[in-house]
Order: C-alpha cells, then sequence, then structure tokens
C-alpha cells in the first residue's frame, strides 16, 4: 500500500509539470502576461469576475491564465480564492441610473430620451475571420469621440411605460431586512427573488443561455422586448459604523437588462407588462438578457402563473445553474469506482448466468 500511494503522489507532481509545461506553449513564443489577458480578452474576463462572484479583473486574468483559458476552471479557481477574504461589510444597493454610460440600447423604443448610444459591440459585425489580427504587431483603429457627452440624465424604459401604469410595481426595498447571502446560506426553498437573482448572477452563461432559448421556443410562453440594456460604470457606496453616512468607495463596471414581458392580469388586476431583470459584472450581455429571461420565468408563482416548463421550475434552475458544483459532480466519476463496479460485473455474471440456465430449461421443455 505504501509503495502504491508513493507511486501516486510521484505520478501526480509529474502531472503538476506536465500542466505547467502544457500551459507555458510553445518556449519560442513570449509568454502571456495577465495584463494582456486582462486587457485583451476581456469579455473572458469578465465572465469569470461574473461567475466567481468576486470583482477583481487582474485576479481574473490570473484565474484564466492557470487555466489554460479554461472559464469553469477559472471561476472555481476564482471562488475558491473568494472564500479566504475577510469581510469588511455590505456596500449599499447600486443604482444604475447614475450609471457613466457606455452602451445603451432599447428595442421597445426607437427615440427614447437620451437616445440610442450603440457602444462597442458585434451585433453589426460581418462574423468573418479577420486574418489581420494574425499579425504580431497590429494597430487598432481609434474610435471617433463625441463632439457633445452623453445625456446625464436617462431614465429607465421601464420607468417610462410605467408613467402609465403599463408596467408592474417594482419589488419595495425591504428595509432594514437583511439580503440572502448565498455565498454563506445553503439554497433554500421556496427562494425568494434576492436569492434567485444571486443564484443567477453566479450561474453558467451557457446554461442559463440554453434555458432562455427555450423559454422563447414554447417551453416558457415567453414573448419578451429588450426593454432596455444599459452598460458602464457606477459607484459603489459603503457606510462605515464609525461614519453612519455612505462613501463613495470605488466603480465598477456593469451590464444591465430590463426585459419587458408578456401582459399579465387577473379577475382582480388589470392587464400590464411585467418585467426580468439580469445584472453581471463588466460586459456581460448576453448573460444579462438570458438572466432577465430566466428570472422572469421564475416569477411564474407570484404572478399567479402555472409552472409547466423547466426553466419555470425553481429547484430544476437553481440547482443546476452552478457550473463549478456541476462540473465537479461530474469530474467525480474519474475518481477511482473500483469496488462499485466489480460489485456490479459480479451482480451481471449472476444475472446472464441465470437467463442463461432459464434459457436453456426453456428450450428443453
Amino acid at each position: 500500500m505504501y509503495v502504491a500511494v508513493k507511486g501516486g503522489e510521484r505520478a501526480i507532481l509529474n502531472s503538476h509539470k506536465l500542466i505547467a509545461e502544457e500551459r507555458r506553449g510553445d518556449t519560442s513564443e513570449p509568454e502571456l502576461s495577465v495584463g494582456q489577458i486582462e486587457s485583451q480578452f476581456g469579455l473572458a474576463v469578465d465572465r469569470v469576475m461574473t461567475e466567481g462572484s468576486l470583482y477583481d479583473r487582474e485576479l481574473a486574468a490570473l484565474a484564466l491564465k492557470q487555466a489554460q483559458g479554461d472559464v469553469v476552471e477559472a471561476v472555481f479557481l476564482l471562488r475558491a480564492y473568494r472564500t479566504t477574504l475577510p469581510r469588511i461589510g455590505v456596500t449599499e444597493p447600486i443604482d444604475t441610473a447614475d450609471m457613466d454610460i457606455e452602451r445603451r440600447v432599447s428595442a421597445a423604443f426607437k427615440d427614447l430620451p437620451g437616445g440610442q448610444v450603440l457602444g462597442p459591440t458585434y451585433d453589426y459585425t460581418h462574423r468573418l475571420l479577420d486574418f489581420g489580427l494574425m499579425e504580431r504587431e497590429g494597430s487598432a483603429p481609434q474610435a471617433e469621440i463625441a463632439n457633445q457627452p452623453l445625456d446625464g440624465s436617462m431614465p429607465r424604459v421601464t420607468d417610462i411605460v410605467g408613467q402609465e401604469d403599463f408596467m408592474e410595481h417594482e419589488i419595495p426595498v425591504r428595509e432594514g431586512e437583511p439580503v440572502y447571502d448565498l455565498t454563506r446560506q445553503p439554497m433554500a426553498f421556496p427562494a425568494n427573488r434576492d436569492q434567485r437573482l444571486q443564484n443567477l448572477a453566479r450561474g453558467d452563461e451557457g446554461f442559463l443561455t440554453a434555458l432562455a432559448y427555450s423559454t422563447m421556443r414554447g417551453y416558457g410562453g415567453s414573448h419578451p422586448y429588450v426593454g432596455e440594456i444599459r452598460m458602464g460604470e457606477v459607484p459603489v457606496e459603503f457606510v462605515p459604523e464609525e461614519l453612519g453616512f455612505a462613501i463613495e468607495i470605488g466603480d465598477i463596471v456593469v451590464t444591465e437588462c430590463q426585459m419587458i414581458n408578456q401582459f399579465g392580469g387577473s379577475k382582480t388586476e388589470a392587464a400590464r407588462f411585467t418585467r426580468g431583470y439580469g445584472l453581471a459584472l463588466g460586459k456581460s450581455e448576453r448573460k444579462a438578457m438570458a438572466m432577465s429571461l430566466v428570472d422572469r420565468a421564475l416569477r411564474c408563482h407570484e404572478l399567479g402563473e402555472m409552472a409547466q416548463f423547466p426553466a419555470q421550475d425553481e429547484e430544476f434552475v437553481l440547482y443546476h445553474t452552478d457550473n463549478v458544483e456541476a462540473a465537479g459532480f461530474v469530474s467525480h466519476l474519474k475518481l477511482p469506482h473500483y469496488v462499485d463496479f466489480q460489485g456490479d460485473l459480479q451482480l451481471l455474471r449472476g444475472l446472464r448466468a441465470e437467463f442463461e440456465a432459464r434459457q436453456t430449461k426453456e428450450a428443453a421443455e
């Protein structure tokens, strides 16, 4: 047994060296720096930050480098690091109305107050490979700067619709009540919206996108409009106990999506639009959109709708969105199952023997 352990230890150590060798790749090529990943793989960095629940671009870039670009592994690394950090306190809720907007589009209103701001987007590219990027030193074109700054007052589209009472009201802030902390509390059902939104924000983008897609293909009865997508910097405020008032401690980039959904209404309430909400760190538009669609689907009970489809099943969605847990459970199959398999083999041999004996007996009769 001791010899086997020593042999396993050597193999594991050598495996680590092999990983490091593969991570470095061709040594005739310059090594990627964390700074390069942070600045040039920005969308991957933002996804790792969002699903890793930690706003730190440099550490997210480091995780991506260490994981050879494997996003789920990088998310795992960042979350593991997050557990080592002390918790100083809880910030005030960010107010996206104060956003320094870089992108803001609406599919509901063309001429909305403040205007549409296209910002950086792949929406209007041809999706053709740019072979010019194969050049080692490429000069990027510089975008033109507008003559005037953006209008500082850009009301949310849902607020505009709400002025005519066509939009359901916002859920009031529960002053004084603690916010559910999914990073410290286990999953609980039925889940309130704060728990659900935290789960969706940390959830795997691919899984959420697939669920969001299903709601529009007949498995959720969703026919939404993108009320508004806005992306940019928002201030983060914190109230130190010794001061008793909020101070600004920094700015973070977030992407917010408010989805306007089907008419609601019942015998007691007039028909009006309902909303789905999505928020992700950095430039994570697809994630925010998918999150808002799934959020609306999960609100079926509070809106008096029958839950019929996977995206409306709270336990199914919340238990399976986490890619770290999902990857861990799938990966555990690689661990030794020798005893279990030998047991199954023995059982299979017995069943086969009984089957063949029965066949032989029936043939003789």
